[in-house]
């Protein structure tokens, strides 16, 4: 029998935070921990295999839901590998969507980018494709300042987005003027 770890040990043999434990164990992908008699969180090898299976999956961009499923699967021994196949295929099929989606708006950003003259004058193509159908009249009379209280984490001014989610609506709605095209 080996012995049971408390959570900050089962965290570093699987390689994540202990922080994530927790939240694991809070949304269901790992069963609730075994109590020691003062009430401290213990997990065996078990435990510690899943959390290891967790983080690989998520560092291959698995949803939670995904992992769930696959958790699901693996813990089946009549699983067909079929069932897990698909599972891998649909998650590809999506990073293949958003792959396209982020190379549009790459391609949409870099056009943009190439018209803008980036000197010392107002003037800006960027900002002119950016408001296309917005009289001049309604040109914002302010700065926006962002409050850190209101927003998402990674909606805060000088944070990089993860999720470009939004931007790659709204570029599908963007048409880009390249010279020597009409623009629609």
């Amino acid at each position: 029998m080996t012995p049971l770890m408390n959570i900050g040990e089962a965290a570093a043999a699987a390689g994540v935070s202990a922080k994530m434990v927790r939240h694991y164990e809070q949304i269901g992908l790992l069963p609730a921990a075994e109590r020691s008699e003062s009430g401290y969180r213990l997990y065996g090898e078990r435990e510690v295999s899943v959390l290891r299976f967790i983080r690989q999956s998520r560092r291959l961009g698995f949803s939670v839901a995904q992992i769930a499923e696959l958790i699901g699967l693996w813990s089946d021994s009549r699983r067909s590998s079929r069932e897990v196949k698909a599972v891998a295929q649909r998650h590809l099929a999506d990073l293949e969507e958003k792959r396209r989606e982020i190379e549009q708006m790459m391609d949409g950003l870099s056009v943009l980018v190439q018209a803008c003259h980036g000197n010392d004058q107002p003037h800006c193509a960027i900002l002119d494709k950016l408001s296309l159908h917005s009289p001049a009249q309604h040109q914002p009379e302010h700065k926006p300042q962002l409050r850190k209280g209101r927003l998402p984490r990674d909606e805060v001014a000088g944070e990089r987005s993860s999720s470009p989610i939004d931007l790659m609506a709204w570029m599908r709605g963007v048409q880009v003027h390249q010279a020597g095209q009409p623009e629609r």
